[in-house]
């Protein structure tokens, strides 16, 4: 039989949220903590770290799919200053908690949100709006704001103490500080939600693979989260910075991509994806082959000395070609900057308002 919990308790790995299970297991309660993640939040590998040195049991949950079907599809409550759903994203996660409560014999549901704490999604009205819509209104349990809000029934039957809640408001963390304290939890996760979505630098990466890419999955964001992103109309070309992206790019490769890999010397890994589904044209192929071997110091020098072509290998549905190039790169390649999409952006989000 599976394990038993009085609740399950959203878990992001800020403060917030580990003294919101903290202090109701400080009642003596089972406290389940689910970590969510996605391309744009959630570190499955942290977990076995946050439950030592945090005294939690936390369950990584993978919501992927859905929330990149959400973002992808005008999101109902809008975006923050970037891409961000924070909204919606609160209330995807509130449906898998609360759909997931049968299963561990939950009670109640459990969230680290302070009143007041956040402009856009931790205002009164929009909690509540995150409540109505998950459908939670009954069961969800802020423990850091419950003063300020209605008792739930698991505190009208006594079996939460109302008492023992706080009613903390507004942006400070002055007494979160001083209940981690009490906690004896020393070392302070940084502020703040650790999403790319809110993050300029992540939103134009995003952008471009929301605007060309058909119904884009998690596997389109995760790959968009690594290395240098060029595009070229529906031509999109991912090249690894370092190791570890080209690592991390290799698990997201598909078999419909081209693989390009500069012979000879250490070489970024490149992926280049059609859009729409079409071969990639040999000619831009040639050019993609110039612009990866640019990024290559070993290759451009051999180039320079010898004034001969750098080798190019490219890997596609089986098949191994291998084509000559000169280092170059061009124009058409090129990675979008935030100023340009700003405007763009803000023409969304006013379109959804309206």
């Amino acid at each position: 039989m599976m394990k038993q919990y009085d609740a399950l308790a959203l878990f992001s790995g800020g403060l917030d949220s580990i003294l919101a299970a903290r202090l109701m297991m400080e009642q003596g309660k089972k406290i389940l903590c689910l970590h969510f993640t996605s391309p744009f939040f959630g570190d499955n590998a942290a977990v076995p770290f946050w439950e030592r040195k945090y005294g939690l049991e936390i369950l990584p949950v993978d919501i992927s799919d859905e929330y990149c079907q959400m973002l992808c599809s005008n999101p109902a409550n809008g975006f923050g200053s970037a891409l961000n759903p924070c909204v919606d994203c609160k209330i995807i996660m509130m449906k898998k908690a609360k759909a997931l409560m049968a299963e561990y014999g939950a009670k109640f549901l459990i969230s680290g949100e302070v009143l007041g704490q956040r402009p856009m999604s931790q205002r009164r009205d929009t909690l509540n709006v995150i409540r109505r819509d998950a459908e939670v209104r009954d069961i969800l349990l802020r423990p850091l704001s419950a003063l300020h809000m209605e008792a739930l029934p698991v505190e009208l039957s006594g079996e939460v103490d109302r008492e023992k809640l706080l009613g903390l408001y507004g942006r400070g963390r002055k007494e979160q500080l001083s209940l981690a304290k009490r906690f004896n939890i020393v070392d302070i996760p940084t502020a703040g939600g650790g999403c790319k979505l809110t993050e300029k630098e992540n939103a134009r990466r995003y952008y471009e693979v929301m605007q060309k890419v058909r119904k884009p999955s998690a596997n389109d964001f995760f790959l968009a989260n690594h290395g240098r992103q060029l595009w070229n109309g529906n031509i999109w070309v991912s090249i690894g910075r370092k190791q570890a992206d080209n690592e991390q790019m290799r698990q997201y490769q598909k078999e419909s991509d081209y693989i390009l890999r500069i012979e000879h010397f250490p070489s970024p890994y490149c992926i280049v994806r059609q859009t729409e589904n079409k071969p990639v044209p040999a000619e831009e192929l040639q050019l993609i082959g110039s612009i990866l071997a640019s990024y290559s110091n070993k290759a451009c020098a051999f180039f320079t000395e010898k004034k001969e072509p750098v080798s190019i290998k490219i890997e596609h549905n089986g098949n191994l070609e291998r084509i000559g190039v000169e280092p170059k790169r061009y124009e058409q390649y090129r990675e979008l900057r935030f100023e340009e999409i700003k405007d763009a952006l803000q023409q969304l989000k006013k379109n959804m308002a309206e």
